[in-house]
């Protein structure tokens, strides 16, 4: 069988939803392979509030759409038991605890000149976070497509292909192309359990804050500019950071002249060493345009376009996630997401690993969260950090 009985899910409020949110958008660290790990293993594992079903819907459906791919899954998770109110809460308190450290770090920015200690910081977070999202990658590969045994390869051997293929891919182009997921989910559908329609051949279908810090400073003119291209990225750009960061860089770098070289990448590494979704970077970057006008109007505009194009199609993606055809759709298209987020992977660790020393903390950090079943990872991230902070300053 190719399908396993789901474990009954417990009931859960709202407000213990809410909280969790907010807990791991102030300590989920790791990028949005990550975070969507700690998801299925917080809420589909450990508190069975959500079912695995349920999970993998919410994961195709976060992909298809444009925008940051955690806080979309959060976003559906969040309206599967509780609606609009469920989606809502889930998404703001996802996203306003890494919202304002980067506002804080902006503030720090422009008050000192510049975070010269950021990138030796980044150094041993870096290849913390790879050791995490590696661990969590294969979380979701067992979970998702199948376990690495001989009979359960050989059930789902296309799934396995659709996976090394988008990793494949993914790897060598650096980015996450979703016509692709679509064309595999419809391709494992035809296999699996075609629709009627195609067996038939039917082609129908306000606080005072410290001086210097720019909090204030802002140019309506430059507000509208910012609005309209975070809207443009959080509308048009598929799938996790990885995807929006070379946008982003084109268009605050290259075309709009905001920042320089230095300062995106600087904006980067806060969005790194802060939890949260990635792209949250785009809150620091407005704050160095405009200020905290400027972040709130660059954090909307890539947040507001993932909220609407999860919650629009949710409520009809639920209902028909249940037909044997769409099911075989949505799991094609899960394993060719997964693939592509190993992919993602293996593009940040070309990034994050640059010597023997990064290695080697990125391997202790896979090994410490087999070993030490209780380890969180906060803990290791403030390891690493203190550890590259001391290897890149007195080394």
């Amino acid at each position: 069988m190719e399908t396993l009985t789901q474990p009954q899910t417990t009931k859960y409020s709202l407000a213990e939803l809410t909280s969790y949110f907010l807990k791991l958008g102030t300590l989920g660290f790791g990028g949005p392979v990550a975070l969507i790990g700690y998801m299925h293993r917080d809420l589909v594992e450990d508190k069975r509030w959500i079912s695995e079903d349920e999970y993998r819907e919410g994961l195709a459906l976060a992909q298809l759409a444009p925008g940051p791919l955690a806080a979309q899954l959060g976003i559906y998770l969040g309206y599967v038991h509780h609606g609009i109110w469920g989606a809502t809460l889930t998404g703001l308190a996802f996203v306003l605890p890494s919202f304002v450290m980067v506002v804080l770090l902006g503030m720090a920015y422009k008050l000192y000149g510049g975070l010269p200690w950021m990138q030796s910081v980044f150094y041993g977070v870096g290849a913390a976070v790879i050791g995490i999202i590696t661990l969590s990658c294969y979380k979701l590969t067992i979970k998702s497509i199948s376990k690495i045994e001989l009979q359960a390869i050989k059930s789902r051997w296309i799934l396995w292909i659709f996976f090394f293929t988008m990793a494949l891919v993914t790897a060598i182009t650096q980015r996450e192309e979703v016509w692709l997921f679509i064309l595999l989910g419809f391709i494992y559908m035809v296999v699996k359990a075609p629709p009627e329609w195609l067996q038939r051949r039917d082609t129908s279908l306000s606080v005072i804050l410290l001086a210097g810090t720019g909090f204030w400073q802002y140019e309506p003119g430059e507000l509208v500019k910012l609005g309209l291209f975070f809207t443009q990225a959080g509308a048009f750009v598929f799938g996790s950071g990885l995807a929006i960061i070379p946008f982003l860089q084109a268009g605050v770098v290259g075309e709009m002249g905001w920042l320089n070289e230095q300062q995106f990448l600087d904006s980067v590494a806060v969005a790194m060493i802060t939890p949260g979704p990635v792209v949250i970077t785009v809150g620091f970057i407005g704050f160095l345009v405009s200020g905290f006008a400027g972040a709130a109007v660059a954090a909307l505009g890539v947040f507001l376009p993932c909220f609407v194009f999860t919650v629009l199609p949710a409520p009809y993606f639920k209902k028909i996630s249940k037909n044997a055809s769409i099911k075989a759709f949505v799991d094609g298209i899960t394993a060719a997401v997964v693939g592509a987020l190993v992919g993602s992977v293996i593009v940040i660790a070309t990034r994050s690993i640059v010597d023997i020393a990064s290695a080697i903390l990125a391997v202790v950090t896979i090994l410490a969260l087999i070993y030490f079943k209780k380890l969180q990872e906060p803990y290791i991230i403030v390891a690493a950090a203190l550890i590259g902070f001391c290897l890149k300053t007195y080394l």
